[in-house]
């Protein structure tokens, strides 16, 4: 086998493309596949399904044992001057595979509101 065609150990094998896609990257493949802005646009687009309404942003994102969780705000009701606009915040669910497997939506606010410190 030349040796260009051994790996950094000198194993012998060939590295494969997901051994190229951790080296370069310091994920593996499927990890990179379901990032957090994987997750976010999975989220968002389950949720525009689900409402009938683009969501405006995800304000938040995490991982989760069974997957991830995710606050994404929906405009609700569009008002005339736009500062008093209703959006909802909705908290989705998604398995490892991006799949929804719940949401509920956790407040509705006027877009000129601000929240006080806690």
């Amino acid at each position: 086998m030349p040796a260009s065609d051994k790996d950094s150990t000198g194993s012998g094998r060939r590295p494969s493309r997901s051994d190229d896609t951790t080296r370069r990257t310091g994920r593996s493949r499927k990890s990179a596949q379901h990032s957090a802005a994987w997750a976010m646009r999975s989220a968002a687009r389950q949720l525009e399904e689900l409402l009938g309404r683009a969501p405006e942003s995800v304000s938040a994102i995490k991982p989760t044992e069974e997957g991830w969780e995710a606050d994404v705000e929906v405009l609700e009701l569009e008002r005339v001057p736009e500062t008093t606009s209703v959006l909802g915040t909705y908290h989705v669910r998604l398995d490892a595979e991006g799949e929804l497997l719940a949401y509920e939506r956790t407040r509705r606010y006027t877009r000129g509101q601000i929240d006080r410190r806690r």
